[in-house]
């Protein structure tokens, strides 16, 4: 049984229905809708057909269909047009983001919460597992005669501080030249590797006063960078479950908090493969996941693939906005962080 261009006409029809009104579709809601020239006793049988076919279900009595996950699949691979994003919505992205794009973590939260709001739907922004990122310059910012802030970067952008208790007098130009040196010996230099050498020892040719500075300092200079390999998830919008209709049931709303809570899926995140996917209902292997459609996008830094942007909702979403709202803002992304990421200022040579 083919997929003739009546019943190619008719699913478009039910699925775009079903998105809008999360009402099931009858063949005289298709009749009075949509000029489709033919009885609503003939859109009936098409629709038995579509039905028989996998491509829609029949819930409880009603008479009307919903769109199973192979409908879903189908529209998303064959008969979904583009969405143009309104000019109003490309400039809000992109004004949103210039605002802090130098910072990584600032500008992948703004993200989370530009595609939640633009979406209405519950969204997510991963900085992925920085295995192979970089170290570009370590800095340390006195407080008080006893207490510094060290401050650490990478060249992905992630930035991180901690402050620290210095068992040791130091003065301000002690702290100068330890942050140029450590900056000189270990700029360019994998963070897994930086972790795994013995860095006191390296400082033990320098001068004393150097030397029991950087052995105070290290063991927490250590501990702060380790942290910088975890991965960052940030959430939007986790109420917006509550405007969609299928989830004004409060133990569903729950059940749909508890489920993007659990690491498990974090794991599926950090899995998933790179550029724009969709995940549709049934389609998942986490049974956890098969209410949901979850679509992600990768978003990269000077080329690099770095994170995850995405959102998770339920099957009846408008996956043409939806793509196109994740496919602009990661774009724009990418290519902000190439020309925010551009540093032609050299580190100065320690003396």
């Amino acid at each position: 049984m083919n997929l003739n261009e009546r019943k190619l006409k008719i699913l478009q029809a039910i699925v775009s229905d079903f998105i809008r009104s999360a009402e099931p579709v009858g063949s005289r809601t298709l009749s009075r809708k949509y000029e489709m020239g033919i009885s609503p006793a003939t859109i009936r049988n098409e629709m038995a057909d579509l039905e028989e076919m996998g491509f829609l279900t029949h819930p409880y009595t009603s008479a009307g269909r919903v769109p199973s996950t192979k409908a879903y699949r189908f529209y998303v691979d064959d008969l979904m047009e583009r969405y143009e994003l309104a000019e109003e919505e490309k400039s809000r992205i992109r004004e949103k983001l210039n605002a802090t794009i130098m910072e990584l973590d600032r500008t992948v939260e703004h993200a989370a919460k530009l595609l939640s709001e633009l979406t209405n739907l519950t969204s997510f922004a991963m900085t992925s597992s920085k295995i192979d990122d970089y170290l570009k310059y370590v800095n340390f910012i006195p407080v008080d005669e006893d207490t510094v802030v060290l401050v650490l970067v990478s060249e992905s952008g992630k930035a991180t501080h901690t402050t620290l208790k210095i068992r040791v007098p130091y003065r301000e130009e002690h702290l100068e030249l330890l942050a140029k040196v450590m900056t000189y010996n270990y700029k360019g230099r994998k963070l897994t590797d930086i972790l795994t050498m013995d860095i006191i020892r390296e400082f033990e040719s320098d001068i004393a006063v150097m030397s029991r500075l950087a052995e105070s300092i290290m063991p927490r200079f250590l501990s702060t960078l380790e942290g910088m390999l975890d991965v960052e998830l940030y959430w939007d919008g986790l109420m917006n479950i509550f405007k969609q209709p299928e989830y004004s049931d409060i133990e569903k709303a729950k059940s749909f908090l508890e489920t993007i809570s659990r690491k498990k899926f974090t794991d599926v995140l950090i899995n998933r493969e790179n550029g724009v996917i969709i995940t549709i209902g049934e389609e998942h292997p986490d049974e956890n996941l098969k209410e949901y459609s979850l679509i992600t996008a990768t978003y990269a830094i000077n080329g690099k693939n770095i994170g995850k942007l995405g959102v998770i909702g339920p099957t009846r979403m408008q996956y043409d906005h939806v793509t196109s709202v994740i496919e602009y803002l990661t774009e724009h992304l990418n290519q902000a962080f190439i020309t925010g990421g551009e540093d032609n200022e050299e580190e100065e040579r320690p003396d």
